[in-house]
């Protein structure tokens, strides 16, 4: 009973892939269409997607094109080829902007860049990407089932964003201790971070951060630099103690204030 089975199976996988390779070197476009649809049902994307990108030109402009342009792109997507899926998705919508279909694949599309999206420490060029995606999607379709998903893949990415920002500028920060060069690039970095992102679960620490790269750059400036450098790093530690009165980072942003204050007494005496 196993070998008959078996001799079944492969009998009926041999049909398959043998109608599968007729269809696709004939010219007849409806039979074409027919196999690719019922490959598209069967979850067998990889050949869906070979039979409709041969059909795909002839569909356009005709009733059966916005069906089968949908599903193309949705093949891509489910091979995981999303570069392709996100340019047949956004093509679609161009093309059929009035369908019913327009809103889920707009999401498809974003989530396509979505899924291109590296890990935090590489280039965000494909997240920023994504971003504007999801962001024309939860816009455009507030009340459509896609918006909750478009708003967490949203959110994770600007996270990544977030993460990304801060660890260069810690980064500059810790390169500071042997170069003082390296301070200014911190200071500068950790003032964009706080302006970008002002909800940042990131923010108390940039803050502390900012105030500590502002101090060491003060105290290691030329002496014409130094004073207005130690007011900065002074408003750098303010803000800090205005946002987080209860700071983890009390201790050691008042051994900071301790230091901006000894360098700001040499002016003041210079000032009576």
């Amino acid at each position: 009973m196993r070998q008959l089975f078996s001799l079944v199976i492969l009998a009926f996988l041999f049909n398959s892939c043998s109608q599968y390779q007729k269809v696709l070197k004939k010219d007849n476009v409806k039979d074409k269409y027919d196999l690719a649809q019922k490959y598209y049902k069967e979850e067998n994307f990889k050949r869906s997607n070979r039979l409709f990108e041969q059909i795909a030109p002839k569909y356009i402009g005709k009733p059966q094109g916005e069906r089968l342009l949908f599903f193309f792109a949705n093949t891509y997507f489910q091979l995981k080829d999303y570069n392709t899926a996100g340019y047949q998705f956004e093509r679609f919508v161009k093309s059929y902007p009035k369908s019913e279909k327009v809103a889920e694949a707009s999401f498809y599309g974003a989530k396509s860049y979505y899924k291109l999206s590296p890990i935090h420490s590489l280039d965000q060029t494909d997240t920023d990407k994504a971003l504007l995606k999801l962001q024309n999607v939860i816009n455009a379709y507030p009340d459509s089932e896609f918006f909750k998903e478009a708003n967490e893949m949203a959110q994770e990415l600007t996270t990544k964003k977030e993460l990304k920002a801060f660890e260069i500028a810690k980064q500059y920060n810790k390169l500071g201790e042997f170069n003082y060069e390296f301070l200014k690039s911190a200071v500068a970095s950790f003032d964009n971070f706080i302006s970008d992102f002002p909800g940042s679960v990131y923010r108390e620490e940039a803050l502390f951060l900012r105030t500590h790269a502002s101090t060491y750059m003060a105290i290691n400036s030329f002496e014409r630099f130094e004073e207005e450098r130690l007011k900065n790093a002074k408003n750098a530690y303010n803000a800090l103690k205005k946002q987080y009165p209860e700071s983890k980072y009390t201790e050691e942003a008042n051994e900071l204030l301790e230091k901006i204050e000894e360098g700001l007494k040499k002016y003041s005496k210079e000032s009576k």
